[in-house]
């Protein structure tokens, strides 16, 4: 996926008789323990950051143990990727598609993503780290094109239900889903007061003239 990779200084760890105090240790670093702390380091220094020595010495653990899961950096980046798009996409929508709640009340439920808090503030932070990884990577460009896609996908389908025709609600769809991204991602833009009205404003103009 990028950069020049990192390579397994220790590769004879992973050969059966290493001491074990070093495979506890290894075992208590799980491999989504490394992706976590690689997608921190992503959000906050850039993909070039994303290296094994960097995140073993942040770690303070040996290169070796990353390669106890690992074959190599791009299989890490692999991960990271992977994660951020189950997390962001994948989960979120098996959690907001819930069959007792009509398709209005689950579009107020996308609408309210931005406020909710740290843990929108943190979604945030990746999402804009994997958008500008995605600038220089064409493997991940098209990952995030594909994410779009379906939650854009979703929301229609959500218009869909409440009775708008197929071209519509792909057209509504795509204006509530960027929204609710440009809200994401200028969460400081505006006060909270301003930020709930334009909220409201968005919700009136797109699912307010929903058929009956």
């Amino acid at each position: 996926m990028s950069s020049a990779p990192d390579r397994p200084p220790e590769r004879s760890a992973r050969k059966r008789g290493a001491p074990a105090s070093v495979e506890a240790a290894r075992a208590s670093l799980t491999r989504e323990r490394w992706i976590e702390a690689a997608t921190e380091v992503l959000v906050d220094q850039g993909i070039d950051h994303v290296r094994v020595d960097v995140l073993a010495r942040q770690m303070a653990v040996t290169r070796g143990s990353f390669y106890w899961h690992f074959k190599d950096r791009e299989e890490l980046l692999a991960g990271v990727l992977r994660s951020w798009h189950e997390n962001a996409t994948e989960q979120l929508t098996l959690r907001l598609d819930r069959p007792q709640v009509d398709a209005r009340e689950q579009l107020r439920d996308v609408l309210s993503l931005p406020f909710r808090g740290r843990a929108a503030a943190r979604a945030a932070r990746i999402e804009l780290a994997i958008r500008a990884w995605a600038r220089r990577d064409l493997q991940v460009r098209h990952a995030v094109d594909a994410s779009d896609a379906a939650r854009i996908g979703y929301i229609a389908q959500l218009f869909s239900a409440l009775g708008f025709a197929v071209g519509d609600a792909r057209a509504r769809a795509f204006m509530l889903y960027s929204y609710v991204v440009g809200e994401s991602l200028m969460a400081t833009q505006g006060s909270a007061a301003q930020r709930r009205d334009r909220c409201v404003a968005v919700e009136r103009l797109l699912i307010g003239d929903a058929p009956r």
